[in-house]
């Protein structure tokens, strides 16, 4: 090791007041070889590092048995230098997402990110929280999903890709497509439509949007166990606030937290409905001879209905689209049984609007959405008249 140098006074001429200094450095310590393989990892590469540099060091010893003592040392030491490398390892590995092994710092490196797993699994009642907690468990709610995802390491693995993806996806309102994009993902509304307007004192985002089962937005009452489920998805994978469904909220009350999540500070949002056009429409079927006319009618209706599929489903149609006989035509000669189709009227509902089965076109502009629900308690939001020719009778 290196000494500290010596320091000595010297006096010539026995005067006291004309010493010198002197200073002995050490000498300049020998450069030091670095012969360790640094890529060792396991315990068999250090073993046998040791091994052969102790017969480098002692040529003159020809033979070494695991029963020698520097043998035994040599195995000791590997064993524990094995164990410090894999402690290394384990350690550096919880520093990435990727590699994490633990639960709990799987979850503070996704907390990290902004994805939190615990109140995401809480809130759409995911396990362990699918169900209250055992009499007498004390453990905390992170300590419980820990302990889950310990038990369930697939479950962790889904919430480490779910993480990155979900600050992948961007859910900013800021231009109109933006609006119209984001609107169209949450579950209760089929199609969206924004501009903007001036509104007297400044621009106004104007939206327009087709609920789903075509309720007001004002309108109160339960929804279907299937909307609600996803809604409180949708919702909670955000972290947006939702009024309780059970009570039956409005559509407005639903959406106000979306928008104002991710509108832009100080842009005024105003949130409307689409003006839904009423569409008359009455069809002359030529039946093949082979089909029953009750058949073809029951397929026809469900080919312009408004269920999943039919030609007039809430969505299908976007806003301002118009209305094509030959595309009702196309439809109908596409079912089994349909031999002919005949478009005898064509119009919007109303005595001032003229019928346009000549010209095969209903436009439709700005925020108008053709509809034809053929309720008969509900003919102002359109209906059908068919007439069957041919065919099997019943």
């Amino acid at each position: 090791m290196a000494l500290n140098p010596t320091v000595r006074l010297e006096y010539a001429g026995g005067c006291p007041d004309c010493g010198r200094r002197h200073v002995e450095l050490p000498p300049v310590l020998p450069t030091i070889g670095d012969d360790f393989d640094w890529d060792l990892r396991d315990y068999d590469g250090f073993r046998l590092f040791m091994l052969e540099a102790l017969a480098a060091r002692f040529p003159e010893r020809r033979r070494w048995t695991p029963a020698d003592v520097e043998v035994v040392l040599a195995e000791v030491l590997a064993a524990q230098l094995d164990k410090l490398s894999d402690m290394q390892d384990r350690v550096a590995a919880e520093f990435t997402l990727e590699t994490a092994r633990r639960p709990e710092t799987v979850r503070r490196l996704l907390s990290l990110i902004g994805y939190d797993a615990l109140r995401l699994a809480q809130d759409l009642g995911e396990p362990p929280f699918d169900r209250p907690p055992a009499a007498g468990d004390g453990r905390s709610a992170s300590e419980r999903l820990e302990q889950y995802w310990l038990d369930h390491p697939e479950r962790m693995d889904l919430a480490r890709l779910a993480g990155p993806r979900a600050i992948r996806s961007q859910h900013r309102m800021v231009t109109l497509d933006d609006f119209a994009l984001r609107l169209e993902e949450h579950p209760l509304v089929e199609r969206a439509h924004a501009w903007e307007s001036w509104g007297g004192s400044w621009q106004v985002i104007r939206i327009a949007v087709i609920p789903a089962l075509r309720r007001d937005l004002d309108a109160t009452g339960a929804w279907p166990q299937a909307l609600i489920d996803a809604t409180v998805r949708f919702h909670a994978e955000r972290a947006l606030p939702l009024p309780r469904l059970a009570d039956g909220p409005s559509l407005r009350a639903i959406l106000l937290p979306y928008l104002e999540a991710y509108r832009m500070a100080g842009q005024a949002v105003e949130l409307g409905r689409a003006v839904e056009v009423g569409v008359l429409l009455a069809l002359s079927i030529q039946v093949a001879g082979n089909h029953y006319q009750s058949e073809v009618r029951d397929a026809v209706s469900q080919a312009l209905g408004t269920g999943p599929g039919g030609f007039f489903a809430p969505g299908r149609l976007r806003f301002g689209e118009d209305l094509w006989a030959s595309d009702i035509v196309q439809t109908l000669l596409a079912l089994g049984g349909v031999s002919n189709v005949c478009l005898n009227r064509f119009k919007r509902l109303g005595d001032r609007f003229p019928d346009q089965a000549s010209s095969g076109r209903i436009a439709l502009d700005g925020l108008e959405v053709a509809i034809c629900d053929n309720l008969p308690n509900l003919a102002a939001r359109g209906y059908f008249r068919l007439a069957l020719h041919g065919g099997l009778r019943g």
